[in-house]
């Protein structure tokens, strides 16, 4: 799907085609859609096919007219998936007057400024549009990430009242979410290091320092929530598989401990039930006799246990 936007009186409008200091928005292509857009951009395909790539790693790339741009954002898969959230590769493509983003579906970062929920967005200014995607992309990240902290403590507390499989499973999803956010990231930050290094101070005038700060304290900070979420997870995971090896733990003590005092009286009565002599069976009272051994025994047995602590 290709869709064509443009600033129009602090207004976004979608558009017919391509247009001067317009914005091409580019959701899972075609091939033919892509070999269209190559040929009337004068880019390689590879512009367009390589953010498609779902393990594609945030870089920047130097082209003879253009400079691609591919950073990884969030997305919000339902939590019924086997990963609640991951994130996707979005490229951006800078040209001298154009501004192309290309992603393998449809995201909440591009929905946001296609609502027009971004303040001073203006397609024109294609640098300051960059670095507002990066912008809303950490705010994304800490508004996940808050929502998989939340969800960690829903089932935490389900762990205390259950002991079964499935909130462990759950757990294990989050935590693999926070390593997909962790990795990308980092990625993200290396390579807002390297666009302020080689390109960013080129495309960015005086006024956009600020926002381009405030993108890297949110890229920090998203780093920083990640790391001790993912720690948080990773020993309530521990804790809880500790709580359920010592209960196992307990619950087999307690039935041999049980299992052996049963073991007495059934010994007793097989003893006497051999075809023998025994002690006490011209007794009338051989009965109440042997079966008070039997109690004593398991009376003993009981107290062994307890001054052990094993029963």
């Amino acid at each position: 799907m290709i869709q064509f936007f443009k600033s129009s009186y602090n207004k976004l409008i979608e558009v017919e085609s391509i247009e001067k200091d317009g914005w091409i928005n580019v959701v899972s292509p075609t091939l033919q859609e892509i070999e269209m857009l190559s040929g009337q951009l004068l880019v390689p395909p590879e512009v367009f096919s390589d953010p498609l790539d779902p393990d594609e790693n945030s870089r920047v790339e130097s082209h003879k007219n253009a400079l691609l741009i591919v950073c990884r954002i969030p997305c919000e898969n339902g939590y019924e998936s086997h990963l609640p959230y991951s994130t996707v590769a979005l490229g951006i493509l800078l040209k001298r007057d154009l501004i192309v983003t290309v992603c393998s579906r449809p995201t909440e970062v591009i929905q946001l400024f296609k609502e027009g929920k971004v303040k001073h967005f203006f397609t024109a200014n294609r640098e300051r549009f960059v670095m507002q995607i990066f912008y809303r992309s950490s705010l994304l990240f800490l508004k996940y990430l808050k929502y998989i902290n939340n969800k960690a403590d829903e089932i935490e507390m389900m762990l205390h009242r259950s002991t079964r499989n499935r909130e462990l499973l759950d757990l294990l999803k989050l935590e693999k979410s926070l390593v997909f956010f962790s990795t990308s990231l980092k990625s993200n930050e290396l390579m807002m290091q390297r666009l302020q290094r080689n390109h960013l101070y080129e495309l960015t005038k005086e006024t956009e320092r600020e926002l381009i700060e405030d993108v890297s304290i949110e890229t920090s900070q998203a780093i920083e929530m990640a790391k001790i979420y993912s720690n948080i997870l990773g020993n309530m995971m521990g804790a809880h598989s500790s709580i359920i090896s010592n209960n196992l733990n307990i619950t087999i003590r307690y039935l041999t401990t049980v299992t052996i005092i049963l073991t007495l009286p059934i010994m007793v009565a097989s003893i006497y039930g051999m075809n023998v002599p025994l002690p006490f069976q011209n007794n009338p009272h051989a009965f109440w006799i042997v079966t008070m051994i039997a109690l004593l025994l398991s009376l003993l047995g009981v107290f062994f246990f307890r001054k052990k602590n094993l029963f």
